[in-house]
């Protein structure tokens, strides 16, 4: 038998390419030549290269730095936010939101349809691409300054495929893929995601920059919630996570969901189900915006309900919190702006029913960026991709 020893075998590391490269200098890690080339250990001569591509690119600037040290300071190396746009959809059942943003994510122009619910993609879509192209000129921008565009739907949705995926909420959607819709805008590509996941990806410049675990929940028409672990959106195995407005809920037990079965959540706690009841009560509401500004306003009953809504939540939130152990809930969507009143409720029920070490320490917040949170997540989903190393690599080798 031999007893000589294995080496284990080394893999060569490739070296860094000029996406990884744009990645440091977006970030703010790097800012001029020499320091990328102490991050990715690159000669002068390949940082040079994979640079002078970026510039050409338009997504990185160059300037001279004025420092105060010795001799000739290395030129400065920057990210171009307004080297180009990215385009959101955020659409909703009675209302679509549609934004223009620069590379940061910044809204440079922002607008809304309303529109009637239950349209189907046919009818909606075109009106939709229709607002982004008025939109873009309000930016003063056109198309060609297009690099990417991202879109929300309620419920689960197919995002290879780009279409809505068994969502009963979103009957005529299913199967329907959504990108085809935004040809006039160009060759931009388009991605697509739940609608309080992008949220959750617009919390990336606010709450999960200090949390990197959370519950991101849309108080609206319906329920969702978008679940942040370890500072990663998780999308379950078949993308259906956060679908906390369907989970059967005892005091709904008979009563019709929207979604066509009996005895869920939103059923008796949605922001549907509170223009149902108050309706019925004789109050002029149509959507749940409509109950928000009666409770803002000092109405009685409309403030009981929202309240009342928040209760019925915090009970079935308070089995994910024990569950997922969040450092925040933050809190989005229509009924946001009641923020105080649907929390109120909320605390009630979530602190008596969860363990008390999930809640010890868990914050409850309201979204960072308000009524703007969905278009801003369309546009970080749009971001996400476009500006990603692989994505800046395939553009220079096209």
């Amino acid at each position: 038998m031999s007893n000589r020893r294995e080496l284990p075998q080394l893999r060569a590391v490739p070296p860094a390419t000029a996406g990884e490269l744009f990645r440091l200098i977006r970030d703010g890690s790097a800012t001029s030549r020499p320091e990328l080339g102490r991050a990715t250990g690159l000669s002068r001569t390949a940082v040079g290269s994979r640079v002078d591509a970026l510039l050409g690119l338009r997504l990185v600037r160059e300037s001279e730095d004025a420092g105060s040290g010795v001799g000739r300071p290395p030129a400065r190396l920057s990210f171009d936010a307004s080297a180009g746009v990215v385009l959101g959809a955020a659409v909703g059942r009675s209302r679509t939101q549609v934004a223009v943003c620069d590379l940061a994510g910044a809204v440079l122009a922002a607008g809304d349809v309303q529109q009637e619910v239950g349209l189907g993609p046919d009818d909606l879509m075109p009106r939709v691409v229709g607002a982004l192209a008025e939109t873009l000129g309000l930016a003063g921008r056109s198309a060609k300054d297009v690099r990417g565009i991202g879109v929300s739907v309620p419920g689960t949705v197919d995002r290879a495929r780009r279409c809505s995926s068994n969502s009963p909420i979103m009957a005529g959607w299913h199967g329907v893929p959504l990108d085809r819709y935004f040809a006039n805008l160009g060759p931009a590509p388009v991605f697509l995601e739940n609608d309080t996941n992008v949220i959750a990806l617009a919390e990336r410049h606010g709450h999960l920059l200090r949390q990197q675990d959370a519950l991101i929940v849309k108080a609206s028409t319906g329920f969702g919630a978008g679940i942040v672990a370890g500072g990663t959106l998780q999308h379950g195995a078949l993308g259906a996570a956060g679908e906390i407005g369907h989970v059967k809920y005892a005091p709904a037990k008979g009563i019709a969901c929207r979604c066509g079965e009996v005895g869920c959540l939103e059923a008796v706690a949605g922001g549907w189900a509170l223009v149902r009841d108050l309706q019925a009560r004789g109050l002029d509401v149509t959507h749940v915006r409509d109950v928000v500004d009666l409770a803002l306003g000092g109405d009685t009953e409309a403030r009981r309900y929202i309240r009342r809504s928040g209760r019925h939540f915090g009970e079935v939130l308070a089995a994910a919190v024990t569950l997922l152990n969040p450092a925040a809930i933050v809190v989005g969507g229509d009924m946001a702006p009641a923020y105080d009143l649907f929390v109120a409720g909320l605390r009630e029920t979530l602190y008596r029913d969860a363990s008390a070490i999930a809640t010890r320490e868990l914050q409850i917040v309201a979204a960072t960026h308000g009524e703007q949170s969905g278009v801003r997540g369309c546009a970080e989903l749009a971001l996400d991709e476009v500006l990603s190393a692989a994505a800046i690599d395939r553009s220079l080798v096209g």
